[in-house]
């Protein structure tokens, strides 16, 4: 990729992060972000990746709070077990256990799914919510391009490995419900099917934004499948804005001063994020409603191409063969 393309790209990004963080301040100044008010949810079972930090965290801890056996699933061990024990005191909840599973390794998300199936327990919602944030050019231990194979493919993936449990834990009236965390940057990427791994040029700003334009188009291609199968089970899309979390960490611009200046008013804090992930994980007015891209819990509309019902099953096909899954025109099941 030329240096002109990256810095287009990288252009691309922040203009749609500036129009977000703008929103937000509005919305700040105008009274603030009211806090929803979510129905308890007891005896039911929840998987958050990357619930040991940031909005991950926010959204286990609300899951917790509502009464939900809840799952951490993550790749640092000491974080994680911080993190139970300090979600465990704050939600007087004894249900939260910690999982090991790297989304950039597919060996240790079938042992992650292995593992879980082992407690025999049921599946009533799944949140995509881990990934990372325009990283330096680098691959996952299986040679996909990082944003792509972890944000994206890591999640594919997963879903498909816990579908049947999904499917066996949800009901008529009550349905299982899988939730990819997406970002405002989808408006502004581009899916270049002929090119998934950036090979032809790197740009951490354009690979980022490809793998949350990847989560929507897969979210709306696993609604028309499991709506076509009659399944119990929906998969909506939640942009959380703007956050205040490490992610940003990578960003060339450094966190230190722009967090300390703009995060009370431009940012959400990581509880503000995590709202629209548990809106869409427990809202009564989601029951059997799939196919949404959510954004501060309302539903909007995502990229006009994320709608292009050929786009999807060309994602999924060649998602299908990079993780040795059945293709579409099979039942979703793992090899």
């Amino acid at each position: 990729m030329s240096p002109w393309r990256a810095v287009r790209a990288a252009l691309r990004v922040y203009v749609a992060g500036a129009l977000v963080m703008l929103s937000q301040l509005l919305r700040r100044c105008l009274g603030g972000f009211s806090e929803p008010v979510f129905p308890p949810q007891p005896g039911r079972v929840a998987i958050v990746t990357g619930g040991t930090d940031g909005i991950g965290y926010a959204t286990a801890r609300r899951l917790a709070r509502l009464g939900m056996h809840v799952i951490l699933a993550g790749n640092d061990q000491r974080k994680a077990q911080e993190a139970v024990r300090k979600m465990k005191e704050e939600t007087l909840n004894g249900q939260v256990e910690f999982l090991y599973c790297d989304l950039a390794c597919m060996r240790s998300i079938r042992e992650f799914v292995q593992a879980f199936r082992q407690k025999g327990l049921p599946l009533h919602v799944l949140v995509n919510n881990a990934g990372v944030m325009m990283v330096p050019q680098r691959s996952t231990r299986d040679g996909f391009e990082e944003h792509f194979g972890l944000n994206y493919l890591g999640h594919f993936l997963l879903t498909n490995l816990l579908l049947d449990v999904l499917q066996a834990s949800g009901c008529a009236g009550r349905c299982a419900r899988v939730v990819s965390v997406a970002s405002a940057t989808h408006y502004v990427a581009h899916m270049d099917m002929d090119d998934l791994q950036g090979r032809r040029g790197y740009s951490a700003h354009g690979a980022y934004a490809q793998s949350k334009l990847a989560l929507v188009l897969f979210t709306y291609q696993l609604q028309a499948l499991l709506a076509a199968r009659g399944c119990p089970v929906t998969a909506n899309a939640a942009d959380p804005g703007v956050v205040d979390t490490d992610l940003y960490r990578h960003v060339f611009w450094g966190r230190s001063l722009l967090k300390r200046l703009a995060a009370p008013w431009f940012f959400k804090t990581p509880e503000e994020g995590s709202w629209t992930s548990v809106f869409a994980a427990v809202s009564p007015s989601l029951e059997g409603r799939g196919g949404r891209y959510l954004y501060n819990e309302r539903e909007t509309r995502s990229l006009g191409a994320s709608y292009d019902p050929h786009l999807q099953q060309q994602l999924w096909a060649a998602s299908c063969r990079l993780t040795g899954l059945r293709d579409s025109s099979r039942p979703l099941t793992p090899e």
